[in-house]
């Protein structure tokens, strides 16, 4: 995979400092789209389950970064499990803006504002790469999933339902 640089995101400038290999992608993004990520994929032309989404959960009153595919959904109680608590929710959408420096559709793993505990879903190991948000509604970057938990520390578990 090239490496491509480019300006901008938050995700793109910790990718490239980090010297991440990794591919930007951009598409135009459609604002009546139904969903961000289905969206990506179809524009990428990549299989959904290669394509993962980053949402916030609130487990136990800290927030947790949850990277799950955009063919499936986030199992909560799962999320909750893989990083020893009892209890999670979804995260308020504008916390999650806030806390993460990324509007919803484009918050990505990468790059946040503060550094949270992250766990991807296990199933990104069958793949050789995964795309995720390179910070904007519109951008993907894809790399390995050795990458993506060496840059967040994140744990690998079965956090997705199908």
């Amino acid at each position: 995979m090239a490496k491509k640089k480019s300006a901008g995101t938050p995700a793109i400038v910790a990718l490239t400092a980090a010297g991440a290999d990794f591919t930007v992608h951009a598409y135009d993004h459609d604002p009546a789209h139904p969903s961000y990520g289905e969206e990506a994929a179809q524009a990428l032309g990549v299989s959904a389950e290669r394509v993962f989404k980053t949402l916030l959960a609130d487990v136990d009153g800290s927030l947790v970064v949850a990277v799950v595919p955009v063919s499936g959904s986030l199992d909560l109680k799962a999320l909750a499990s893989a990083v020893g608590g009892k209890r999670a929710a979804m995260a308020d959408p504008a916390l999650a803006e806030r806390t993460t420096g990324y509007v919803l559709g484009g918050i990505s793993p990468l790059g946040q504002r503060k550094r949270l505990r992250t766990v991807l879903d296990a199933s990104a190991e069958q793949f050789e790469t995964i795309c995720v948000s390179a910070g904007r509604r519109g951008l993907e970057v894809e790399l390995a999933p050795s990458a993506l938990t060496g840059l967040t520390a994140a744990a690998l578990a079965p956090i997705a339902r199908a």
